[in-house]
């Protein structure tokens, strides 16, 4: 494992060292502007380009007019080590041109025009400042539509040499300010005050395909912006979403908890199809994202990526996120938009000199053990009597019992009390480290950025970790642009060998795991058997034993990916746009089991067996490329306001896996394939091959900025359906318009937003296995024939399958007051899904039992509401507030055959169920009607007094003690009546302090807790919640919530009677930062440095009083970071 991991650090190393390399070779050219002495080499090369090569190594010392140097001029010049004047002397030799000095920067100009050249020119002065009235050094003055410029001293005062014209104006810009725009006025001297940028971004909604002014468009998006994004999460962007979006929600994940490996699961506006069904999802699927049909698309610069891509991402990386939620946003994106889209925007490198941003996030990560509520030794063994355990009928049986009881009293009087809870876990402590450097001219600009983090997990040996480095490159020329960014990305991660965390849970506190000699015993005590007596060898399992073993299971993956794209203004209100993206990936998972593990179960090392242990390995290499071809066109003409954009979108992806299993081992250190015994089975291999191309086009119009109009069609065809139905249309329209914009409303200064808008359009989605519309082979390799080997048919296809397709009416509005300082936005929407693919049973005389066909139909509607208050906006201090809330009702409106026959498998389910956890389970099933997060289980009526037994209530009415799946009904809803979050942001000076907070009410939940650790509670064999002897019946007549303590008639199948409302508040994060004084900064030419301390989920408050995280528990988190920006 090292040596593979050490191998993968070396490609990244290489690549990484490579970017160096190159950035250094920009830097050498910079630095190189900077000194006295230069050498140059210029041989039969125009003047104008010699020019253009000596500004950019002086950082912009030499001005000149394009259009007035003569391009047919060439000249031959070599010169080693000599001082500017000398090389423009050689350079301008023989030609009409010459050189004027002014106040440090070279002019170039005609010689005849030397004597008229005062009156055709003009000296500009000015300062610098930013909004606190601080001088900023360093900042970018050009002329508007040349090249002539200069940059401020440290002073911030300038002095430029311009052409006499009747209009000129200068471009001033800094980093992390707004550009602004100012216009000369004669030889009056220029005051500039420079504002801190807020991102352009959160004035348009980026689509991906085209960013939209947000003031004309109809759609329903959520834009985040990358300060907001950090605000909330230093390392998660998926989990910080939440927070501005109520509607985009991670599944709560109760069973993985924290671990770093358990990818979220996400959905926009609930759930639009079954998705991964609990008796088909993997059980070594930690997230069960792979086919998983409720997933929203996620777009990054342009392109389509994985959830697990975006969950890797450097945060800091990220400009800004859009969150796509209704037709008029999506259908631009067809059959891959009806579950939302999320659009991602990177940072794009500045212009100006090199600036360094390096952000270091230290993060402390602790268990959160509040929801666990066990007891200790002495109050186990307590109730153990109190249970009536150690009561018998025979003196034999009493005699051993009275024994096993005095070994127990005599571990606690020795102090034994083991906090099982704690051996597995862990107070970690994480870094984060990120680098982006940029710079360069206004016409080549370049970007490179490098990323490390490594979040392990809080128990023990678990690590996810990543690496990343990066570089782009952005050349523009009048009105062409080309850019390309490669980067390369390497994840490996590790599960905890300490196995499942419930494992722990149930351990019994007055056991010791190690054995006499400080050793982490194999078995712990069997403290009761058949026979009555006490023996260590055939003892329960120590759950910390398979941690002293070589166990191993992790994945790790390799990137490489390459965006290239072309932005072409090939006249005025018209562009054309290229972008190609290609993507290499390798991905590997592998599991190793130690040859003396117990998980080798009849398989393990003994006398009789001198062979055990496996290795599964997996393997899988994947090549995407997509590539848009767009068209637009935007003009205002008169009032109105025309932006059109049309297109082309392919895509293709190949991928490629195998699988294989070894069996045998010497030794656990010995975990090489070289070393196994056999490979057990034939490896297997797969692979699939998908292509799509979208035809689209996207009208944005306006009109006096009042009426408002958007409208999208898009034509797709995809190999994965049916030959009969390769192509679909998807649309949408919507109108608008802003009431604030009249006349009349202009004239009050109360209400400065008005806005209504409502949109409708079909959009589709294509998450499901792949050639499920093909009719496929099993190939039999391993029964050969003369002619070679056989196959038989395994899948029947379909070929009519075609795409899910989900139509959305949304209705919003908009208002602002006080010039937008209360702001309230609120939407309604109604989106029903149709055709959903899922399997059909059909007769078994085809010789198969189903096949997949669209079939049934799902409906999401609800509301959302967003609130935002600037209380105080002052110069020196700000104070605002914000909450949002969602609601959204889920309903099943038809299903296929195959669903009910999956019910009948869950009914199944449980009367063959022979256990406590699968008893205690509760599985959704489908039925017309109820909903997607429906629970289902038998309505009680509670415990019956006479006899402590539980009072079912069947479907006809009439009563019984006899729970049967045939009679389960919807007992809750997991579904919450509403969601969302709140907090405040507060500024003073340079101190700023964010808080934001969830909640969710009125969906229900079950408390397995309450049935396997107090009603069902194998109190003699493991350990239990402190409830289990409260509110229990005893004799007749009690009215009590739970059954009989000494009831062992069977276990408590889903029941009303353990459907809990779940009410929740939570503190999701808090930050304060510190931004040290601009002026002390630029003395020593830093930019920014801000030092934030931080935390997420400090605390939760829940209605409900169940354990959480069963398999690897949830965390609490501190974190501080330091943000330093130099130029």
């Amino acid at each position: 494992m090292m040596k593979k991991v050490v191998i993968q650090s070396r490609k990244f190393l290489f690549i990484f060292v490579t970017l160096l390399l190159a950035y250094g070779t920009m830097l050498r050219e910079e630095v190189s502007a900077q000194t006295q002495q230069m050498s140059v080499k210029f041989e039969n090369m125009s003047l104008l380009d010699a020019l253009g090569h000596l500004s950019k190594q002086t950082g912009g010392k030499i001005l000149y007019n394009h259009e007035r140097i003569d391009k047919s001029v060439r000249i031959n010049v070599v010169l080693t080590n000599k001082a500017l004047p000398d090389i423009l002397n050689k350079c301008l030799q023989g030609t009409k041109y010459m050189y004027k000095e002014v106040d440090g920067v070279y002019v170039i100009s005609e010689k005849e025009e030397v004597v008229v050249q005062e009156k055709k020119e003009i000296v500009v002065k000015g300062n610098v400042k930013d909004e606190r009235g601080e001088p900023m050094p360093g900042a970018t003055i050009i002329l508007k539509g040349t090249t002539i410029g200069i940059t401020s001293n440290e002073t911030g005062d300038f002095t430029l040499l311009l052409p006499a014209k009747d209009s000129l104006i200068l471009l001033v810009s800094f980093i992390g300010y707004e550009t602004q725009e100012i216009k000369v006025q004669g030889d009056k001297k220029l005051n500039i005050r420079m504002k801190i940028e807020t991102s352009a971004l959160e004035d348009v909604v980026v689509t991906g395909y085209a960013n939209i002014d947000k003031k004309s468009f109809t759609g329903n998006a959520v834009s985040v912006s990358k300060e907001e994004l950090l605000k909330v999460s230093k390392s998660n962007v998926i989990q910080a979403l939440q927070v501005f979006d109520p509607s985009f929600r991670i599944r709560e994940n109760n069973k993985w908890g924290s671990d770093p490996n358990a990818l979220p699961e996400v959905n926009i506006r609930g759930t639009s199809s079954t998705g991964v069904k609990a008796l088909d999802a993997d059980p070594l699927d930690k997230s069960n994202l792979k086919n998983n049909s409720n997933l929203p698309t996620f777009i990054m610069d342009g392109f389509e990526i994985t959830a697990e891509k975006l969950y890797d991402f450097d945060p800091n990386r990220i400009q800004n996120i859009t969150i796509l939620k209704d037709a008029a946003a999506t259908a631009i994106y067809g059959s891959r938009a009806a579950n939302g889209v999320v659009v991602i925007t990177t940072v794009a490198p500045k212009a100006g000199q090199l600036s360094v941003t390096y952000s270091l996030t230290g993060k402390v990560s602790t268990p959160d053990l509040s929801d666990y509520n066990l007891m200790n030794a002495r109050e186990l063994l307590d109730t153990e009597i109190a249970a009536g355990f150690y009561e018998a009928e025979t003196f034999p049986e009493l005699y051993s019992k009275r024994e096993e009881l005095l070994a127990k009293e005599a571990n606690i009087a020795r102090g034994v009390n083991t906090y099982w809870l704690s051996q597995p876990l862990r107070t970690e402590f994480n870094t984060q480290h990120s680098l982006y450097m940029e710079g360069g001219a206004q016409g080549l600009r370049y970007g490179i950025d490098f990323s490390y983090r490594n979040d392990k997990g809080v128990m023990k040996e678990s690590f996810r970790k990543r690496i990343g480095g990066g570089f782009s490159i952005n050349y523009q020329v009048k009105g062409l642009s080309v850019r390309n960014y490669i980067s390369y990305s390497v994840m490996n991660s590790e599960d905890s060998p300490y196995g499942s965390f419930s494992s722990y849970a149930s351990a019994l506190p007055y056991d010791r795991y190690k054995d006499e000699n400080g050793v982490i015993a194999q078995n712990l005590p069997q403290w009761h058997n058949r026979s009555g007596m006490t023996t260590e060898d055939l003892g329960r399992v120590n759950p910390l034993y398979e941690s002293t073993l070589n166990n191993f299971s992790g994945s790790k993956y390799e990137e490489l990916i390459d965006n290239f794209g072309v932005n072409w203004m090939f006249a005025e209100h018209f562009q054309l746009k290229g972008d190609f993206s290609v993507t290499r990936r390798f991905s590997t998972t592998e599991r190793f089991v130690d040859p003396k593990s117990l998980q080798n179960k009849n398989e393990s090392l003994s006398v009789n067996n001198m062979s055990s242990g496996s290795y599964n390995l997996s393997k899988s290499e994947e090549l995407s490329w997509n590539t848009n071809i767009l068209f637009a066109y935007n003009q205002m003409v008169n009032r109105h306001n025309i932006n059109l954009t049309a297109g082309l979108n392919i895509m293709a992806n190949k991928s490629e896996g195998t699988s294989s299993q070894y069996k045998g081992f010497p030794s656990g250190s010995l975990n090489s394939i070289n070393y196994a015994e056999e490979i057990y089975e034939k490896p297997t291999a797969n692979e699939r091959l998908s292509r799509m191309v979208g035809f689209l086009a996207g009208l944005n119009y306006t009109y006096n900025n009042i009426y408002l109009l958007d409208a999208s069609c898009r034509f797709d065809g995809s190999s994965d359906f049916g030959k009969d139905k390769k192509f679909a249309p998807f649309w949408s329209a919507g109108l608008g318009i802003n009431i604030h914009n009249y006349e009349f409303m202009k004239q009050q200064g109360v209400l400065s937003t008005l806005k209504l808008r409502a949109s409708y359009g079909a959009t589709g989605k294509v998450n499901f296995p792949p050639y499920v519309a093909k009719t496929t082979y099993e190939v039999l390799t391993d029964q050969w024939y003369r002619t070679g080997f056989g196959a038989l048919l395994k899948a029947l296809g379909n070929p009519a399958l075609s795409w899910e397709k989900t139509k959305t009416f949304d209705a919003g509005f908009q208002l602002g007051f006080m010039h937008d300082r209360l702001f309230i936005t609120g939407s309604w929407y109604h989106k029903k899904t149709t055709g959903l693919i899922t399997t059909v049973a059909i007769p078994t005389s085809s010789g198969f039992n189903d096949y997949y066909d669209n079939m049934g139909n799902v409906l999401n509607k609800g509301i959302e509401l967003d609130v935002k208050y600037e209380i105080v906006r002052r110069q020196d201090w700000n104070f605002s507030v914000y909450g949002n809330m969602s609601h959204n009702k889920n309903e099943i409106l038809a299903i296929s055959e195959a669903l009910k026959r999956y019910n009948d498998r869950v009914n199944q389910y449980y009367q063959r169920s022979s256990n406590l956890k699968s008893s205690s389970e509760i599985l959704t099933k489908y039925e017309e009607g109820g909903s997607n997060t429906a629970k289902y289980g038998m309505k009680s009526l509670g415990i019956d007094p006479a006899n402590g037994k539980e009072m079912f209530l069947k479907k006809d009415g009439t009563i019984t003690y006899t729970w049967s799946g045939d009679e389960m009904v919807i007992i809750g809803d997991t579904e919450p009546d509403a969601q969302g979050a709140f907090g405040f942001n507060v500024r003073y000076k340079n101190l700023s302090l964010f808080a934001s907070f969830m909640y969710k009410f009125g969906g229900d939940a079950y408390n397995s807790t309450l049935v396997t650790k107090v009603e069902n509670a194998k109190i003699y064999e493991e350990n239990v919640d402190k409830r289990v002897l409260k509110q229990r019946w005893q004799k007749p007549g009690d009215n009590a919530k739970y059954k009989d303590i000494r009831n062992q008639d069977g276990y408590t199948k889903p029941t009303s009677r353990f459907m809990q409302k779940d009410n929740e508040l939570s503190l999701n994060s808090i930050t304060l930062g510190y931004d040290l004084d601009s002026k002390f900064l630029r003395k020593y030419k830093f930019g920014l440095v801000r030092f934030e301390l931080g935390a997420n989920e400090l605390f939760r408050i829940s209605t409900i009083k169940q354990e959480r995280g069963t398999e690897f528990p949830y965390a609490h988190s501190y974190n501080f970071s330091i943000k330093i920006n130099f130029n």
